[in-house]
């Protein structure tokens, strides 16, 4: 398994992008120990100090009043770590849990959390031998940290909690065990550390935005091939016309699909004598409409950069200045922000795909394709239903699209009395582009099954290709037959980059 070595402050998108997809092996470069370790050494002196500071020798949030003996600093972080473990609902994905255990030790990195250097060996190690804690995925409002699922991930660093290995759920202590490690039981303000954050609301984001780009670079390939299959024009890709708008996303989409369609003999059948004018939006504004939810996700891909690089725990340790300073670093409004701005972009990608899809099972407006895209209309329904299932989904989508960053609420006794709620906002992504790839999956058989129908007339060799990789795992629709099982494959093939892969064309990237 490959080892990638990061330095805090200056991890790149395409540095996180390799945990997700390939999760390897990950370690901090030494260089920033020193920091580290001056940071927990100053923590060390606060907690023997008589002065009371925050998380250090007091408790916490409404409780901060309360002075903490320093024989007592170990026992309020474990404490604070099993008390804070109130999540609920499924299990957070293992890769999302290992991104986030990837940013919290980028954010231990930046030498300002005050915890020892052998917390950020542990994190290391549970990442290298596979022990992956189990955290539950509701419960963070996403301020003050996600203090919920941070302390589930912290459990099993203590002994406590669970945590998968090799596919078998064990308890904290027996996973660490079962890999060769201990425990470790944590000294001043390290439980605090280590659920003050925004890394699983950032592990999140980051994972909604990654697989919405391949979905977005998928629906341009797949937007080509139903271009042909309702003999649409490629006029409206001419490179003049997105140079003079100016916007990148809008270029480069209309580039690709330019690339992709190059070639094809159905579009040089229609050049001249076709009495249509224009095509309707969900074929002529493809590029404006997946090109600016485009230029969104990279946006949104700014902001969570920056946040994975960022040091988002309370207090924070200024070892130039000497000082221990609370503030508000943990509260994840620029990570909820980037959430919404995703979740637009998944909406509107879905949006235009599913019109396209209904284009071409309607056979007033297809060109001549037959109803519902089967040869035998009437005995046979084809792909109506289909169309139908996409819709539904397009309308979730919709509302799933509706900001979260807006609707705060007061908890902790008032006391954290405006939240971000990224950590929803966030997480909702995943069931987005779920639904957003079952779409393109539909919108894949239906222009494979209406580019058939153009026969003896071919479409471009790339888009050929993709139809092949169609072709080999669901069969061409001749009469109706239980759709489920093909709807879930295409659905994979979008999911998991097949159609991608089989252009093996240059495709916009995120960074």
């Amino acid at each position: 398994m490959k080892t990638l070595s990061l330095v805090p402050g200056q991890v790149t998108l395409s540095d996180l992008s390799e945990v997700y997809w390939s999760q390897p092996v990950v370690s901090l470069d030494d260089g920033c120990k020193p920091k580290v370790e001056a940071a927990a050494n100053r923590i060390l002196e606060a907690a023997a100090g008589e002065d009371p500071v925050y998380g250090v020798n007091t408790g916490f949030g409404k409780l901060a009043s309360h002075k903490i003996a320093a024989k007592d600093t170990s026992t309020l972080q474990r404490n604070l770590i099993l008390s804070h473990c109130c999540g609920v609902g499924s299990t957070v994905p293992r890769r999302v849990t290992r991104l986030m255990m990837t940013l919290k030790l980028l954010s231990f990195g930046r030498g300002a959390s005050g915890v020892r250097w052998e917390l950020i060996e542990l994190l290391q190690q549970m990442l290298a031998k596979g022990v992956t804690p189990v955290i539950p995925a509701q419960g963070s409002v996403g301020a003050s940290g996600d203090l919920a699922p941070l302390a589930h991930m912290t459990a099993v660093v203590i002994g406590e909690g669970e945590a998968e290995v090799d596919g078998t759920i064990l308890p904290g202590g027996k996973a660490l065990k079962s890999a060769g490690l201990e425990p470790i039981q944590l000294g001043p303000k390290e439980g605090l550390a280590f659920i003050n954050g925004t890394q699983f609301s950032t592990a999140f984001a980051l994972a909604g935005l990654f697989e919405a780009w391949r979905a977005a670079q998928s629906a341009l390939v797949i937007s080509a091939l139903s271009t042909d299959a309702i003999m649409g024009s490629t006029a409206p890709l001419q490179p003049e016309i997105h140079t003079l708008r100016g916007h990148r996303g809008q270029t480069e989409a209309a580039s690709a699909m330019r690339a992709t369609l190059a070639g094809s003999e159905i579009r040089e059948s229609h050049r001249d004598g076709d009495t249509r004018v224009q095509d309707p939006y969900c074929i002529r504004c493809q590029p404006q409409v997946t090109g600016a939810a485009m230029d969104v996700m990279r946006q949104a891909a700014t902001t969570l950069e920056i946040e994975a690089n960022a040091a988002t725990d309370n207090p924070l340790v200024l070892t130039e200045a000497g000082a221990i300073v609370s503030g508000g670093n943990f509260h994840a409004e620029p990570v909820g922000f980037a959430a919404d701005m995703i979740a637009l972009a998944v909406s509107e990608v879905g949006a235009i795909a599913q019109r396209r899809i209904a284009l071409m099972v309607d056979p007033t407006l297809s060109f001549d394709l037959p109803p519902f895209l089967t040869p035998d209309p009437g005995l046979n329904s084809g792909l109506m239903i289909a169309e139908v299932t996409t819709a539904a989904l397009m309308s979730e989508n919709k509302h799933l699209a509706n900001p979260c960053v807006t609707d705060s609420t007061p908890t902790s006794a008032n006391q954290e009395d405006h939240v971000s709620m990224a950590a929803h906002g966030a997480r909702r992504l995943t069931r987005m582009v779920e639904n957003l790839n079952y779409i393109l999956g539909v919108e894949l058989l239906c222009a494979t099954q209406g580019v058939e129908f153009r026969a003896p007339l071919a479409t471009s060799e790339l888009l050929q290709r993709v139809m092949n990789r169609v072709r080999a795992e669901i069969p061409t629709l001749n009469e109706d037959r239980y759709l489920a099982p093909d709807l879930e494959t295409s659905k994979c093939l979008v999911a998991e980059g097949d159609i991608l892969g089989a252009v093996g064309a240059q495709m916009p990237g995120l960074f």
